[in-house]
């Protein structure tokens, strides 16, 4: 678990350092701090909660399946 946070909080506030940069003192503030503020607000963006459900396959044989098969 400690894997995973870590490096969370980090790049979480190394966002945060480079907005505030850009806020308070945008005379002091450069294209890295632009970079980083950016590059996080546009990650903010992907739909990384959105997955697809892994659904168990079911045996032929089983009610409910259905038949794909088309023989005449």
């Amino acid at each position: 678990m400690v894997r995973r946070w870590v490096p969370a909080l980090v790049l979480g506030g190394v966002w945060w350092w480079a907005v505030l940069r850009l806020l308070l003192k945008p005379e002091h503030a450069g294209l890295v701090e632009g970079a980083v503020a950016a590059g996080g607000w546009g990650l903010s963006l992907l739909p990384v909660h959105v997955a697809a459900a892994v659904r168990p396959e079911r045996p032929a044989e089983e009610p409910g399946a259905e038949r794909t098969d088309i023989s005449t």
